[in-house]
This record gives C-alpha cells, sequence and structure tokens, in this order.
C-alpha cells in the first residue's frame, strides 16, 4: 500500500506548527529546570560544604539527602510530561494524524 501523505504539507500546516512550538516551549522549560536543579549539587557541595555537611538523621547529611532528590525530580519530570503528553500533545498529534491523507 503505497502512502500518499505529503509530509511537507504536514510541516506547514498550522495545526502541526502549534504542536510543535507548544511542545518544545514545554521541553526546554522542564530542560532548563531539570540542568539547573543538576547543578545546584556540585555548585552547592563546592561552595556550600556546611550545608550539605548537616546531619539529618543519623549518617544521612543533608548533601546525600540532596543527591537522592535529583533521582525524585528526574522521575517528577518524567511524570509532568507523560501527563502533558497524554493530555495535550496526543490528542492534537492524533487529529493530525487522522487528517494526514487530507493536508494538501
Amino acid at each position: 500500500m503505497a502512502s500518499n501523505i505529503n509530509w511537507a504539507a504536514i510541516d506547514n500546516d498550522p495545526r502541526f506548527q502549534t504542536l510543535h512550538k507548544k511542545k518544545t516551549t514545554f521541553l526546554w522549560g522542564l530542560m532548563i529546570f531539570s540542568v539547573v536543579y543538576y547543578f545546584l549539587l556540585p555548585i552547592g557541595a563546592g561552595y556550600y560544604p556546611e550545608l550539605f555537611k548537616i546531619k539529618v538523621w543519623g549518617p544521612v547529611n543533608f548533601g546525600i539527602l540532596f543527591a537522592l532528590s535529583e533521582f525524585i525530580v528526574a522521575w517528577g519530570i518524567a511524570f509532568i510530561y507523560t501527563r502533558r503528553a497524554n493530555r495535550d500533545f496526543d490528542a492534537m498529534a492524533a487529529e493530525i494524524v487522522r487528517d494526514s491523507n487530507l493536508i494538501k
């Protein structure tokens, strides 16, 4: 079965442009947040070692908790992206796919 999909027309479709812009803006925001949060660990440990040495519970200090929080933040970012993609981006993409043979 031959496909008659005009990819250039889809790329120029205003709905695709809107989808691409919304998704790109959202992903850049998540990326900036994650990079800043990631680099807070080495910057904080380097410039504020006293803060990172504060004992929270037994041998566990603030630095260890902050390092472990990076995993929680990464999972949170994945969860946030998944929810947004399922709610917004997938619906927009499904509409474009549904009309892909009609876009000229």
